[in-house]
């Protein structure tokens, strides 16, 4: 009970195999491309992972922290202020909420930079400061920053650097 091998050229011809790999003379002018697509995927889950993590929404600064300014941009930006009682100001003249949107699209018209700073008194409710944020994004200003008093106290309880 035997299992038999035709060849191809057919009767007791003896087969030749030829061998790709060690031995021969021939250079190996396949490439293999397993390991370079495994690499490609594991580097394309890392990404899908870690792009998330990369953006930042809005750099926020809480009131009265140690954090460090903001660097300066060659151009002035332009500061929103919710004061105690309410009102709105854009720059130092106060705006009516009914008219905040359309302001802050005309004032974005006209200018380079898209950063924004948002004064708001620390009597604000977080909900006021979120409905002029909304406002500011929809106006066109995508760099928010919130504007804090420094000296404040840090995570560990320590006094901050001004203070």
């Amino acid at each position: 009970m035997g299992a038999g091998v035709v060849g191809g050229s057919g009767g007791n011809a003896p087969r030749r195999r030829r061998r790709r790999g060690g031995g021969g003379s021939a250079p190996m002018s396949e490439i293999n491309v397993t390991p370079f697509v495994d690499v490609m995927l594991v580097l394309l889950i890392i990404f899908m992972v870690a792009a998330p993590l990369l953006t930042a929404g809005v750099p926020i600064e809480l009131p009265e922290t140690a954090a460090a300014p903001l660097p300066n941009d060659p151009e002035e930006p332009l500061a929103v202020t919710v004061a105690a009682d309410g009102r709105v100001l854009i720059g130092s003249g106060e705006v009516p909420r009914e008219e905040l949107l359309a302001r802050l699209r005309a004032v974005a018209a006209e200018r380079t930079s898209s950063r924004v700073y948002l004064r708001a008194d620390g009597a604000v409710p977080y909900a006021e400061v979120m409905v002029v944020m909304g406002a500011l994004n929809a106006g066109g200003f995508r760099d928010i920053g919130l504007v804090t008093d420094g000296g404040g106290p840090t995570l560990d309880g320590a006094p901050g650097s001004d203070g």
